[in-house]
C-alpha cells in the first residue's frame, strides 16, 4: 500500500491526532520520509479541494472536515441517520454510566483508548456532563450521565440501569484472557 494511502486511513480511523513518531513507527519508514509524505497529502487534499483537510495540530497529525463543507455538516446532523451513537460513543457513555462521576483520563483507561471525541460528542448531544472538578494537577473534569440519558433510556434512574456484573465475565476468565493477552487487551 501507498504510504499516503496508509497515513490517509490511520488519520482517518484515530480519534485524537497522531504524532509523526508514532505513524514512523507504524509504518516503520523515517519520520522525514513520513513527514514529507503528510505534506504532499495534505496538498493533494487541498489541490482537489477535497472535503477533508490534513492538519498538524495538538501535538499530531489529524483529519478535519474542511471549513467549507460545514453548512452542509450542519444540516447533516440534524437528519436521523447522523443521530446515531458510535461504538466509541456507546462505550464511553456505557463507563460513564456505570462509573459516574468519571475523568476523562479514567474513561481513557478502562476502555484502552482515548476518549476525547466521544465525550465532546456525548456532551453535544446532551447525554452526559460535566459534574466537577477535581482538586488535582490540571483540575480534571468528571463527568455524569443527564437526565435526557435517563428520558432516552426509559428509566428514571440510574439504579434501573442492568447489574454490570450481568454482563462482564467472571474474575477468572478475565485472569485467563490477562495471562493470553495481556492487560488492557
Amino acid at each position: 500500500m501507498d504510504i499516503k494511502a496508509a497515513l490517509e486511513a490511520i488519520l482517518f480511523v484515530a480519534e485524537a491526532p497522531v504524532p509523526v513518531e508514532e505513524l514512523s513507527e507504524v509504518l516503520e519508514l523515517p519520520r522525514r520520509e513520513v513527514e514529507a509524505a503528510l505534506t504532499e497529502l495534505g496538498n493533494e487534499h487541498a489541490a482537489r479541494r477535497a472535503g477533508l483537510v490534513v492538519r498538524q495540530a495538538g501535538g499530531g497529525w489529524r483529519l478535519y472536515s474542511h471549513p467549507d463543507a460545514f453548512p452542509y455538516l450542519e444540516r447533516f446532523t440534524a437528519t436521523a441517520s447522523a443521530r446515531r451513537l458510535s461504538g466509541p460513543a456507546l462505550e464511553t457513555l456505557a463507563v460513564i454510566a456505570y462509573r459516574q462521576p468519571v475523568s476523562r483520563s479514567q474513561i481513557a483507561h478502562i476502555r484502552g483508548v482515548d476518549a476525547e471525541s466521544a465525550i465532546r460528542s456525548l456532551e453535544r448531544w446532551g447525554l452526559i456532563e460535566e459534574a466537577a472538578r477535581l482538586a488535582a494537577p490540571g483540575n480534571p473534569a468528571v463527568y455524569r450521565t443527564t437526565a435526557l440519558f435517563l428520558e432516552k433510556l426509559g428509566v428514571n434512574d440510574l439504579a434501573e440501569l442492568p447489574p454490570l456484573a450481568d454482563h462482564v465475565p467472571p474474575a477468572s476468565v478475565m485472569d485467563a484472557l490477562e495471562e493470553t493477552f495481556g492487560p488492557n487487551r
